[in-house]
C-alpha cells in the first residue's frame, strides 16, 4: 500500500504507524483510524495550543488581583493539566513495562507533544492567576483550541472502544487495553478542565491595575498647566477620548458595512462594560436626526395640505412660534390657515419622505427569498447522488459547496434587509414621535383637551410603535404569497398532486387564521382603549396623591383602577388566548401538513425515497413559517392603519392660527399695545363640532334634559395704551382669567376684533396655578437665557426670594420636582414671577398671584416688581385683593362673561379712600430681610457637593439581570404552573423530533426491505405486497400517533403559557399599584410623574403583552434547536467535530452580545423617560411656553431627548445585526461541514441516505435557529428589565407605616384637642428640618389661625398632623392620644381638610364630592348650597356634569370651593384648611367663613391663611417663622402689643 502511495514523498508509514499504515478510514471497526487520528489532528492540536499558550505565558499586561475563589478554581484547573502531563508520561512507562514492542514512533511523538503543551499550559494557567485580563476562561483562541482538544479526546475514547470490541490482534489485546483506560482518564481531566470553565468573571469583584506603560504615557504627557480630562492641548474630542465611537457607518469601507464589522468596536466597548450614558454610542448620521427628520415630514406634509396661494398670501404672517414667514425657513408642519386647510394624509406624507428607500430594500428580501428556495434543490441533489451513487465524486461535492453559497447569500441578504429595514423604522419614529409633539405646541388649549395626556403619550409610544412594526409586515405582504407559490410548486414537483392534500389544509386554515388575526386586531383596539383610560386615571392619581391620602381616598383608587385593569385584562385574556391559538396552529401545522402529503402519496402508489421526504419537509419547513406569519402580517398592518388614523385625529385639528385670530394694530397710533372690539369668545373648539354640539342640544331639549350651558366672554371692548396698569376683578368664575387666555390666544376668537402690539416678542404670563419645570430654581428663573448677575439679582430681589434662597440647601440651585412640588404655594408663584419678569417683555399678563403670598410678600412684590420693574411695562393684573388696584390706570370689572364696568380706580371703587392708607406707600417696616448671603446665588460649580436626589437620573441596574428578578416573575406565574409549562413544552419538541426520526427509520427500512426482495421468485410478488401493505399500515399508524401526540402536547404548552402570562400579569401589576398608593410622599416628591407614569404604561405592557410573547418564542426556539442538534449528532455522529469549535464561537458570542445588549435596553428605558416626562411638562404649560415664545427651544428640547433614544436604538439594532450575521455564519459552517461529512461517509460506502437528508434538512433550519435562539434568550432579557424595574418599585420603595399599635377609643377624637410637644420634622435626611421644635396645645372646638411668611411651615404643620411625613422628633397628641401609635386611614378618616392645591379628577360633580358615594344627593345639593356653588354647577349641568381634566372648565376658585363641599358634607372634629380662599374674591370669602363659622362650632378649626383678616376672628393665632412657633395667643392680646410679630404683620396688610 505505500508503495503504490508515491504521492507521500516516499515516507514508509508502517514504520511510523505500525502495521496497516497510515489509514483514514478503518474498514474494519468503521472508524477514523488510530495513527490518523493522532498524526494528523491532535498532534497539530496540541502544538497549536503549546504555541498560543506559550505567547500569553509572556504576555505583561492587564494585570488583575483575583478573588481567593477564583484563584482556587484556577489551582484545580493547574493540578488537572498536571495531571494529564504525567499521566502521557505513566501511559508510555506503562505499555513499555507491561507490552513491550507494541509502541509505535507516532506514539512517542505524540507523548513527547502532549507532554511539553500541558507543562507550558501550565505556565498560562499560572499566569493567569494575576494578569490576562479578568477573565478566568483566559483568551477566546485558547478556549477554541480547548474545545478541539476535548472533541479529538472524546473521539479517541469511542475508537479505542471501537478496537476493544474488534480485537484486532491478541498480541495488542493488552496495549489497546492500557491505551483505553489512560484516554478515559485523559477524557476525565478533561471533563475537570471544563468544569473549572463555567464560572464567569462577573461573579466575583476583581481589582484591575492599569498597564506600567500606559501609566507612565499618561503621566508624561500630562500638561503642566492643562486641564487633566482634556490632555496637554485642547484636542477634538475624538483625540481627548480613546473611546469615542464617532458617527455610525462614517467611512467604513464597503467590507465592513457589508459584515457589520464596524459595529465591533461598539460591541468591545460594552463588554468592557464602558456603555453609561447615549455619549458612548455611536452618533447618528444626519439622515437620522430628530431634526432633520421632522423637517422632511413636515414639507411633505405641508405640500399635502397647503397650496401655493397660501404661501404667498401669508409671506409676512407672525405664527405660533413668534417666527415670520418671511424667513424662509421651513414651514410649521401644522401652521395653516383654517379656511385653506386641507386633510392632512400622514400616509402620503411617510410615502413621500421614506418611499424610496422603503420601496428599494424589498430587492434584498426577494433575492433571499429566491436564494432560500435553492437550499432544499440542492438537499435533493445531494440525496439523491448519494442513494444513486451513479454520479461522479466533483458533483457531490459541488451540491456541498452549492449549499455552503446558498446559506452565505440568504444570510447576506436577511442581514442587510432587517437592518435596512430597521433603519426605515427609526426614521419614521423619529419624524412622528417629533411631529406629534411639535403639532401639541401648535394646538390651543381647548383643542388639546379632546385627548388625555395618557391619549398622547400613547400616540407618541404605542401607535407610533406599531407603525414602525408595520414596516417589514408590508413586504411580508407580497413575500408571503410569493414564497406560498413557489412552495407549492417545488412540492408538485416532488410528490405530484399529493401535494393538494396539503395544499388544501393550508388553505382551510388561512380564512381561520384571517378570522383569529382580525379579532385579535378587534379585541387589541379595545384593549388599547381600555389602557389609555387606566394611565389616564393613573396620571391623575399621582398628581393627586397628596389629596388622595389626605382623604383616606386609596382604596377608592385602587379599586377603581382595579375595575379598569380587568376590563383591560379582560380583553388581554382574550387576545392571549387567541394568541395560544395561533401558536397552536403554528407549531402542529409542520406535522399536520406533512401527515397528509407523505399519506396522500403512498396512498396513490408511490413508494417514498429519502430524497423525496426530505426535500419536502425542508419545502415544508420554508412554508409554514409565511403561512403562519401570514394572519399576523396582515393583523399588523390592520392595526398600523388603525394607529395612523388615530395620529392622523391628532394632526387634523385645527391650529392656533394667529393671522385669523389678530388683527394688525394701526401704524399711526404706536402707544396703542392692546385693542379689542366688541369681542366674543369661547371654549368650542370648531365649526364642526358647534353644529354637532347644536344638535345634540336640540335633542336634549326636545326629550326635556336641562343642557349645561358652555361659558363664553361677551362683548368684550378694550383699549390699552402703552405702559397702563389694567387692573381686572371680579367674583369666582365670572372670567378674570378667561380674558387672559383670550388675549393669548387660548379660547376661540367667535366674532370681533383683537389686536396686540409684539406678537413675535411674545408676552410675560404667569398663571394662577404656577407651572414649573423639572430642574434648578435658577434654571426655571433663566428660562433659557444667559445668566445675567446684575439683572438675575434685582428680580429675585424684587420677586422676594432673597429669604427663601437663603433657606433653601443650595440656594437657587436647589432641585426642584414636577410642577415644583418640593416648594410652597407661594414659593412657586414667585419663581414663575420671576421667570415671567427675565424674560423681559413688554406686555404682562398677571393671574391672581397675590393670593398664594402672605401680606408682607405681596406688598412687596407690589411695590418692587409690579410697580417696580414693571412700571414701564404694560400690565394686567386679575387679583380679588381690590387694595392692589388702588394704583391702576384702568379697572375692569367681570360679571358673567362681561366687563359690566371699566374706568380709573376713584370711578369703579366705591370706597376708593376707605382702602388707602399711610403704609401703603411705606414699606420701611416691613420684616423681609435683604442679608447678602453667599448661598443666595450659587456658582454651578457648587452643585458638586449637593446631595439632593430630585434630580437624580433614574436607577439603572448594571450587569446581568438577577436571578432575583426571574424569580418574581416565576412567583407570579406560579412555580406549579411554570414546572406544566416547562414539561408541555419538552414533550412537545421531543414528539415532534420522533416524528421526523420515524419518516427516516420508513424510509431506510423501506428500501432495505425492496432491496433484500428483489431476487424473490415470482410466486412470491402477492406475498410482497401484502407485505408491503402491513409494512405501510404500520409506519403509517405509528406516524400518526406520534403526530396526535404532538398535537396534543403543543395545545397544553399553547394555553399554558397564555394562562401563565395573564396570571403573571395580573400579579405583577397588583402588586405594583398596591406599593405605588402606599408610598410615602417623599418618594413622588423625587421621582418625575413621566417616570412612575412609566411603569404603568411601557413597562407593564411589556409585563402584559412583550414578555410573555418573547418567552413563548425563547423557550419553543431553544427547545427546537437542542432537538435540531440532537437529530443532527444522531443522523451524522462526525457532526461533533463540526460542533466542538463552533460551541465556544457561540458562547463567546452570545456572550458579548448580551453583555453589550443589555446596556443599550437599559439605556434605551432610562433615555426614554426624559422624552415622556419634558413632554409631559409641555402639555401642562402649554399657554405659558406659547406666551414666552419658548416654543423653539422645547422642540429642540424634545430633539435632544429623542435623539439619545434613538442613538440607544438604532446601537440595539446595529448589535442585533452584527449578531444575526455571525450566528448565521455558524449555521453556514455547520451546513457546510454537513455536506463535507456525508460526502466523506459516501466516499467511503458508510453514508444513511435516510440519516443524512433529515440531519441536512434540519441543518437547513439550524442556521435561523441559532440567531433566534440568542435574540430570542437576549429579547426575553431585555424585557426582563421591565420585571426589573417594576420589582425595583416594589422591592425598594419605602412604604408608608401604616402599623395600628393601638386602635383610636370609641368616637375619637371627641374633644378635638390638639397638642405638638417639641415636633421636629425633615421631609428627607440630608434637608434642614422644616419644624424645629414646635410645641403647642389647643383647647376644645377652638378656632386656630396660622400665619407667617412664606417657607415658614405652617402647612408643614398638616404633613406633621396627617402623618404624611413621620416625624423626626417629639410627638402630636389628639385627646391625648399619640397619633404614632393609630393606624393612618383610622388617623386621616378622622380629620378634614382643604388643601392649598385643589384636586379634581376626571368624573361627575357628584364623585367628585362624594367618591365613596356615601351621602345622598339631598346631602350634596345642600352643601353646594352653603358653599356658594350651586348657581355655577347648575349652569354646569348639575351634580351630573362632567369635570374635565384637572378641572380645567371650572376656575381655581371654582375648584377650590368644591374642596370646601367635600369638608362641610365630611364635618369631621378637626379641619384644616390651608389656604382655602386665597383664590377667592373678598365676598366669596366673607361667605366661605360665614359657613364654616356654622358648619363647624364645635370643631377645631385650623386655618392657614395670607389674609390677616381672614383670622381675626380666631380664637387664638400662631404665627410661626422659620420652623418654629413665635407667638400663639388671642388676636386681640397680640395686637395690644406693638412688638409682637402679628402687630407688624397685621398693619402691614392693607385695611
Amino acid at each position: 500500500m505505500a508503495a503504490s502511495s508515491s504521492f507521500w514523498l516516499y515516507w514508509n508509514w508502517e514504520d511510523m504507524c505500525g502495521p496497516g499504515g497510515l489509514t483514514l478510514w478503518s474498514v474494519g471497526t468503521h472508524d477514523i483510524g488510530i495513527c490518523f487520528q493522532e498524526l494528523c489532528l491532535q498532534v497539530p492540536v496540541f502544538i497549536l495550543m503549546a504555541t498560543i499558550s506559550a505567547y500569553y505565558c509572556g504576555r505583561q499586561t492587564h494585570w488583575i488581583v483575583r478573588s481567593r475563589r477564583q484563584l482556587q478554581i484556577l489551582g484545580l484547573r493547574a493540578i488537572a493539566t498536571v495531571l494529564m502531563a504525567v499521566a502521557t508520561v505513566a501511559r508510555i512507562c506503562t505499555a513499555i513495562a507491561l507490552s513491550p514492542g507494541s509502541l509505535q514512533p507516532v506514539d512517542y511523538l505524540l507523548a513527547a507533544v502532549e507532554g511539553v503543551t500541558w507543562l507550558v499550559h501550565l505556565g498560562f494557567i499560572l499566569a493567569l492567576r494575576h494578569r490576562l485580563g479578568v477573565s478566568l476562561r483566559g483568551p477566546f483562541s485558547i478556549r477554541i483550541v480547548w474545545a478541539l482538544n476535548f472533541a479529538l479526546s472524546a473521539i479517541s475514547v469511542h475508537s479505542h472502544i471501537l478496537l476493544l470490541q474488534s480485537i484486532p490482534m491478541p498480541d495488542l489485546f493488552r496495549f489497546i487495553y492500557i491505551s483505553s483506560g489512560f484516554s478515559i482518564a485523559d477524557l476525565v481531566l478533561q471533563c475537570v478542565y471544563m468544569i473549572t470553565l463555567f464560572p464567569s468573571e462577573r461573579s466575583w469583584d476583581v481589582g484591575r491595575y492599569e498597564g506600567f506603560d500606559q501609566h507612565f504615557h499618561n503621566s508624561e504627557s500630562q500638561s503642566l498647566l492643562g486641564s487633566p480630562r482634556l490632555g496637554t492641548y485642547s484636542r477634538f474630542r475624538e483625540e481627548r477620548d480613546p473611546l469615542y465611537l464617532g458617527t455610525a457607518m462614517e467611512n467604513a469601507p464597503f467590507c465592513s458595512k457589508l459584515l457589520f464589522h464596524w459595529v465591533t468596536p461598539l460591541m468591545e466597548k460594552g463588554a468592557k462594560k464602558k456603555l453609561e450614558n447615549s455619549e458612548d454610542l455611536y452618533d447618528l448620521p444626519v439622515n437620522l436626526t430628530p431634526a432633520y427628520l421632522c423637517s422632511q415630514l413636515e414639507m411633505a406634509m405641508v405640500m399635502t395640505s397647503v397650496t401655493k396661494k397660501h404661501y404667498s398670501d401669508s409671506d409676512t404672517a407672525v405664527n405660533v412660534n413668534g417666527i415670520t414667514e418671511s424667513e424662509h425657513e421651513i414651514p410649521d408642519v401644522t401652521w395653516r390657515r383654517a379656511e385653506s386647510q386641507k386633510p392632512v394624509s400622514l400616509l402620503r406624507a411617510l410615502h413621500t419622505c421614506f418611499g424610496i428607500q422603503f420601496y428599494s430594500i424589498g430587492v434584498l428580501k426577494f433575492m433571499s427569498d429566491v436564494t432560500g428556495f435553492m437550499g432544499p434543490l440542492l438537499l435533493n441533489k445531494l440525496v439523491t447522488f448519494i442513494e444513486t451513487k451513479s454520479e461522479s465524486l466533483l458533483e457531490g461535492y459541488l451540491y456541498a459547496a452549492g449549499l455552503c453559497a446558498v446559506t452565505l447569500i440568504v444570510a447576506l441578504c436577511d442581514a442587510h434587509f432587517n437592518f435596512f429595514m430597521q433603519e426605515v423604522g427609526l426614521k419614521i419614529r423619529g419624524a412622528l414621535v417629533t411631529t406629534i409633539y411639535r403639532k401639541t405646541l401648535t394646538l390651543s388649549s381647548i383643542e388639546l383637551s379632546k385627548f388625555s395626556i395618557g391619549e398622547i403619550v400613547n400616540f407618541m409610544s404605542t401607535d407610533t410603535d406599531r407603525i414602525v412594526n408595520s414596516c417589514p409586515s408590508f413586504h411580508s405582504f407580497w413575500s408571503i404569497p410569493f414564497q406560498i407559490g413557489v412552495s407549492f410548486y417545488l412540492l408538485y414537483t416532488q410528490v405530484g398532486l399529493a401535494f393538494l392534500a396539503g395544499a388544501t389544509f393550508t388553505i382551510i386554515l388561512i380564512p381561520i387564521n384571517k378570522y383569529i388575526a382580525s379579532k385579535i386586531g378587534e379585541l387589541s383596539t379595545k384593549l388599547m382603549l381600555q389602557k389609555d383610560g387606566r394611565v389616564k386615571v393613573m396620571a391623575e392619581i399621582l398628581r393627586g396623591i397628596r389629596v388622595i391620602k389626605f382623604h383616606v381616598w386609596e382604596d377608592h383608587f385602587v379599586d377603581k383602577i382595579g375595575k379598569l385593569r380587568e376590563l383591560e385584562l379582560k380583553y388581554l385574556r382574550g387576545r392571549k388566548y387567541l394568541d395560544a391559538l395561533c401558536v397552536y396552529f403554528w407549531a402542529t401545522t409542520p406535522v399536520l401538513i406533512s401527515i397528509f402529503t407523505f399519506v396522500t402519496y403512498v396512498l396513490l402508489g408511490n413508494k417514498l425515497t429519502a430524497a423525496t421526504v426530505f426535500t419536502s419537509i425542508a419545502l415544508l419547513n420554508m412554508l409554514i413559517g409565511p403561512l403562519n406569519a401570514f394572519p399576523w402580517v396582515l393583523n399588523g398592518l390592520t392595526e398600523a392603519w388603525v394607529s395612523l388614523k388615530r395620529i392622523q385625529r391628532l394632526l387634523e385639528l385645527y391650529d392656533m392660527d394667529l393671522e385669523n385670530y389678530y388683527t394688525a394694530l394701526p401704524e399711526d397710533n404706536s402707544e396703542l399695545v392692546v385693542f379689542i372690539k366688541n369681542g366674543f369668545f369661547s371654549y368650542r373648539s370648531t365649526e364642526k363640532e358647534n353644529q354637532v354640539s347644536q344638535t345634540q342640544t336640540l335633542e336634549e331639549e326636545s326629550q326635556d334634559v336641562q343642557a349645561p350651558t358652555k361659558f363664553m366672554l361677551t362683548n368684550i371692548t378694550i383699549t390699552v395704551t402703552k405702559g397702563q396698569f389694567i387692573g381686572v376683578m371680579g367674583a369666582v368664575g365670572t372670567g378674570k382669567s378667561s380674558l387672559l387666555s383670550a388675549l393669548l390666544a387660548e379660547l376661540n376668537k367667535e366674532s370681533g376684533i383683537i389686536a396686540l402690539s409684539d406678537l413675535d416678542k411674545g408676552f410675560g404670563f404667569v398663571t394662577q396655578q404656577p407651572w414649573l419645570q423639572r430642574g434648578t430654581i435658577r434654571e426655571n428663573i433663566l428660562f433659557g437665557k444667559s445668566f445675567e448677575h446684575n439683572k438675575y439679582k434685582s428680580i429675585i430681589e424684587a420677586c422676594c426670594l432673597v429669604d427663601d434662597f437663603n433657606m433653601l440647601p443650595d440656594g437657587d440651585i436647589t432641585s426642584i420636582g414636577d410642577g415644583g412640588v418640593t416648594l410652597s404655594g407661594g414659593q412657586k408663584a414667585r419663581v414663575a414671577l420671576a421667570r415671567a419678569v427675565y424674560q423681559d417683555k413688554n406686555i404682562y399678563f398677571l393671574d391672581d398671584i397675590m393670593s398664594a403670598v402672605d401680606v408682607n410678600v405681596a406688598r412687596h412684590i407690589f411695590h418692587k416688581c409690579i410697580n417696580g420693574l414693571l412700571r414701564t411695562k404694560t400690565r394686567f393684573l386679575c387679583t380679588h385683593h381690590i387694595q392692589y388696584l388702588l394704583c391702576a390706570d384702568h379697572i375692569l370689572v367681570m360679571e358673567n362673561g362681561r366687563i359690566t364696568q371699566q374706568g380709573k380706580p376713584t370711578a369703579i371703587l366705591s370706597d376708593y379712600d376707605d382702602y388707602l392708607s399711610p403704609s401703603e406707600f411705606d414699606i420701611g417696616d416691613s420684616s423681609y430681610s435683604h442679608k447678602e448671603n453667599a448661598k443666595i446665588i450659587r456658582s454651578d460649580t457648587d452643585t458638586a457637593s449637593s446631595t439632593d436626589s430630585i434630580l437624580e437620573e433614574e436607577e439603572r441596574e448594571e450587569g446581568s439581570v438577577h436571578m432575583n428578578v426571574y424569580l418574581s416573575y416565576l412567583r407570579a406565574i406560579g412555580y406549579l404552573l411554570s414546572g406544566a409549562i416547562l414539561l408541555s413544552i419538552l414533550l412537545m419538541q421531543s414528539s415532534r423530533n420522533i416524528t421526523d426520526w420515524w419518516l427516516s427509520y420508513w424510509v431506510n427500512h423501506d428500501s432495505v426491505n425492496v432491496h433484500n426482495e428483489t431476487n424473490t421468485s415470482l410466486f412470491s410478488v402477492e406475498a410482497l405486497m401484502n407485505s408491503s401493505e402491513g409494512s405501510v399500515s404500520y409506519y403509517l399508524t405509528v406516524y400518526a400517533v406520534f403526530a396526535v401526540l404532538n398535537s396534543v402536547f403543543t395545545l397544553f404548552r399553547a394555553f399554558l403559557f397564555a394562562y401563565g402570562g395573564i396570571h403573571a400579569a395580573t400579579d405583577v401589576h397588583k402588586q405594583m399599584l398596591k406599593t405605588i398608593i402606599k408610598a410615602t410622599v417623599t418618594f413622588f416628591d423625587v421621582s418625575p410623574l413621566g417616570r412612575i407614569l412609566n411603569r404603568f404604561s411601557s413597562d407593564t405592557y411589556t409585563v402584559d403583552d412583550s414578555l410573555p410573547f418573547i418567552m413563548n418564542i425563547l423557550l419553543a426556539q431553544f427547545s427546537g434547536l437542542l432537538g435540531t442538534i440532537i437529530i443532527m449528532v444522531y443522523g451524522l455522529p462526525w457532526m461533533i467535530l463540526v460542533l466542538a469549535p463552533l460551541v465556544p464561537v457561540y458562547h463567546w458570542l452570545q456572550e458579548l452580545y448580551r453583555l453589550t445588549s443589555r446596556e443599550l435596553k437599559r439605556l434605551s428605558s432610562v433615555t426614554l423617560s426624559p422624552v415622556y416626562n419634558h413632554f409631559s411638562e409641555t402639555l401642562l404649560g402649554l399657554p405659558t411656553i406659547r406666551s414666552l415664545r419658548a416654543v423653539p427651544r422645547f422642540k429642540r428640547k424634545n430633539e435632544e431627548n429623542l435623539e439619545a433614544n434613538q442613538k440607544c436604538q438604532y446601537a440595539s439594532q446595529a448589535a442585533g445585526r452584527w449578531l444575526g450575521l455571525r450566528l448565521q455564519f455558524i449555521g453556514v459552517a455547520m451546513v457546510t461541514g454537513i455536506g463535507v461529512i456525508a460526502m466523506l461517509q459516501h466516499q467511503f460506502n458508510v453514508a444513511d441516505p435516510g440519516l443524512i437528508g433529515l440531519a441536512i434538512s434540519y441543518a437547513l433550519a439550524v442556521t435561523g435557529l441559532l440567531s433566534a435562539v440568542v435574540n430570542a434568550f437576549t429579547e426575553t432579557e431585555k424585557e426582563m428589565i421591565a420585571v426589573e424595574r417594576v420589582c425595583q418599585y416594589i422591592d425598594q420603595i419605602e412604604l408608608e407605616n401604616s402599623r395600628e399599635i393601638i386602635a383610636p377609643p370609641y368616637a375619637w377624637p371627641s374633644q378635638g384637642v390638639v397638642t405638638f410637644t417639641d415636633v421636629v420634622l425633615r421631609y428627607r435626611e440630608h434637608l434642614a428640618p422644616s419644624l424645629k421644635g414646635v410645641s403647642f396645645t389647643t383647647r376644645p372646638a377652638e378656632k386656630i389661625g396660622v400665619v407667617g411668611r412664606t417657607g415658614a411651615g405652617k402647612s408643614s404643620l398638616f404633613m406633621a398632623l396627617f402623618r404624611l411625613t413621620e416625624l423626626s422628633a417629639g410627638e402630636i397628641l389628639i385627646d391625648t392620644v399619640n397619633i404614632a401609635h393609630i393606624g393612618l386611614t383610622s388617623l386621616r378618616s378622622r380629620f378634614a381638610i382643604i388643601p392649598q392645591e385643589p384636586f379634581l379628577f376626571c368624573g361627575t360633580v357628584g364623585e367628585n364630592i362624594d367618591p365613596l358615594d356615601e351621602y345622598r344627593d339631598a346631602e350634596l345639593l345642600g352643601a353646594l348650597q352653603r358653599c356658594h356653588l350651586s348657581n355655577a354647577i347648575n349652569r354646569l349641568g348639575g351634580l351630573g356634569a362632567q369635570v374635565g381634566h384637572g378641572g380645567h372648565n371650572l376656575s381655581v376658585g371654582q375648584r377650590q370651593l368644591l374642596c370646601l363641599v367635600r369638608a362641610v358634607l365630611h364635618n369631621a372634629k378637626i379641619l384644616c384648611i390651608d389656604e382655602a380662599t386665597a383664590n377667592v374674591d373678598a365676598e366669596t370669602d366673607r361667605h366661605i367663613q360665614r359657613t364654616l363659622r356654622t358648619s363647624f362650632q364645635k370643631s377645631t378649626v385650623i386655618t392657614i391663611a395670607h389674609r390677616v383678616c381672614t383670622v381675626m376672628d380666631s380664637d387664638r393665632v400662631l404665627v410661626m417663622g422659620d420652623g418654629e412657633v413665635l407667638e400663639f395667643d388671642c388676636p386681640d392680646v397680640l395686637l395690644q402689643n406693638k412688638e409682637s410679630y402679628f402687630y407688624k404683620l397685621a398693619h402691614k396688610d392693607f385695611h
